[in-house]
């Protein structure tokens, strides 16, 4: 956070700081072969045939474990930051909110194993993360994954709803020359690697 003196100022200051990192997390993606948007909540009950739920609860929830949506997985990077301008007002509502210590209703979430969906309250979780938020308040309904047993060993891609969370990130795919290759191809300039 930069700190501006006006509010205003500092909600577009962190709006398009956000979308700028939300860019640049799905061209890394991208280049290291790895999902770069959120889960799809039906792709993944679907694909690991989760059923039931619990009554909803209210609890804590640590925000980096919220990996996807029900229905808005495609408007956030998958590190839950706005991956394109669509609510822009919304997003700094929210954003207003927290630099005035304001207290939001908790966010409504499906759980499936260790991961959690957003069913109401995504830009909340959006700001939170951006804003470096470790937990977050929830009302959480569980539901129980019942996954195929033939899966195998096939790999469908990055994205996979049967792959987990830390699969969908693979360390090491990253290539130097891929990367060069797609910068010139989209005429961006080198970028410098972080230590």
């Amino acid at each position: 956070m930069i700190g501006h003196t006006n509010l205003e100022d500092q909600l577009d200051v962190d709006f398009h700081h956000a979308r700028r990192k939300a860019v640049l997390s799905r061209l890394t993606a991208r280049l290291q072969g790895e999902c770069g948007r959120l889960r799809s909540f039906e792709e993944v009950r679907r694909a690991l045939r989760a059923s039931g739920g619990s009554l909803p609860r209210r609890r804590v929830v640590e925000v980096s474990k919220v990996v996807g949506s029900v229905g808005r997985f495609r408007d956030f990077s998958r590190d839950f930051l706005p991956a394109r301008p669509v609510s822009v007002d919304k997003w700094k509502r929210v954003d207003r909110a927290f630099h005035r210590g304001v207290d939001l209703p908790p966010v409504e979430l499906y759980r499936i194993g260790e991961d959690y969906y957003v069913q109401d309250g995504n830009h909340r979780v959006s700001v939170a993360r951006y804003q470096g938020i470790e937990m977050i308040e929830a009302v959480v309904r569980e539901l129980s994954p019942h996954p195929p047993e033939d899966v195998g060993p096939v790999d469908r891609g990055p994205c996979d709803p049967l792959r987990s969370s830390k699969e969908r990130r693979r360390p090491g795919s990253y290539s130097r020359s891929r990367a060069a290759r797609f910068l010139a191809r989209h005429g961006l300039k080198r970028f410098k690697e972080r230590d």
